[in-house]
């Protein structure tokens, strides 16, 4: 069971919920949120993101990229803990459970009168489970061509936030795209600072992620883009939605974001990127509960 934990990585959920707590917030700030939706759309976020965690230690493990040279913490297959044929029964079983908690989800927020929206959302949960696999498995696994940005971009900021949203709304908010893009930009950031601490291990395994192929330089410049572009985002959602000066409490949230910042750019030592990791990923789900308190004023 430890090692399984372990393999799960809980330290990636405070992320993975972000766009969640951000999109209940937006549904609460119009007097629709429902505890029920919550709970299930909590539910299946987190077995979409067990999921990925298991799939990336299969998925790096069986082409070798996790070895000796991989500076963040040993992975199940890389220790030994789980064995291939063990993780991949993992795998099966979590889309099951997720795909039954996805199902539950969508009948609790549409019922069966809303069919249309039902197979809309169902077939967003398999293009979630095939997104999460297919980053690291298979020949083809997209992270190894740089896309993994995008993909983190689309289901971790756009989809997470928007989508949770219209659960319980059940109307498309144009506004709500613009935190959805600051927590997207946020969870790239992440990736982003993932994939510069193990540039040296990616590279020698042809795990060509968009820091291997713009160099260490250039990803810090990226770094800064995200930041920067998910607090003007956050602002013109403010700016644009203005009520009370409360809106700003978000910015607090910034302060450890901009320390982080330029830690990242003075930064030398790859190992030292892993701690910041952390730092960033709570930071991300400080920002969501800020941002969603301040709607509510």
């Amino acid at each position: 069971m430890k090692n399984w934990i372990q393999a799960a990585r809980l330290r990636t959920l405070p992320l993975s919920l972000s766009g969640i707590v951000v999109g209940s917030f937006l549904a609460a700030s119009q007097n629709k949120f429902n505890g029920l939706i919550f709970v299930f759309a909590v539910g299946t976020t987190i077995g979409f993101q067990v999921l990925s965690n298991f799939a990336n230690d299969y998925g790096d493990g069986v082409k070798g990229t996790d070895n000796e040279q991989r500076i963040g913490p040993a992975r199940a297959l890389q220790s030994g803990a789980i064995s291939p044929s063990q993780m991949l029964k993992g795998i099966y079983t979590t889309i099951i459970l997720t795909l039954f908690m996805a199902l539950a989800l969508i009948f609790v927020s549409f019922g069966i009168e809303n069919l249309g929206y039902s197979v809309l959302f169902f077939i967003l949960g398999i293009a979630s489970i095939v997104a999460a696999v297919k980053y690291t498995m298979g020949k083809n696994a997209y992270g190894y061509s740089g896309l993994g940005d995008v993909s983190v971009f689309l289901f971790f900021g756009l989809l997470s936030v928007v989508g949770s949203e219209f659960l319980y709304t059940q109307q498309w908010n144009s506004f709500a795209f613009l935190p959805a893009c600051s927590i997207g930009f946020l969870s790239a950031a992440v990736l982003n600072l993932n994939n510069m601490r193990d540039r040296a291990s990616d590279s020698t395994s042809n795990k060509n992620t968009l820091v291997v192929k713009i160099g260490v330089q250039a990803a810090k410049k990226y770094h800064c883009f995200l930041l920067l572009f998910s607090l003007v985002c956050a602002l013109f959602f403010v700016q644009t939605q203005y009520q009370s000066p409360f809106q700003y409490i978000f910015l607090i949230a910034f302060l450890p974001i901009g320390k982080h910042f330029v830690t990242v750019l003075k930064n030398k030592e790859a190992k030292n990127l892993d701690l910041e990791l952390k730092k960033l990923a709570l930071s991300t789900f400080l920002f969501a509960i800020l941002f969603g308190l301040g709607m509510l004023c």
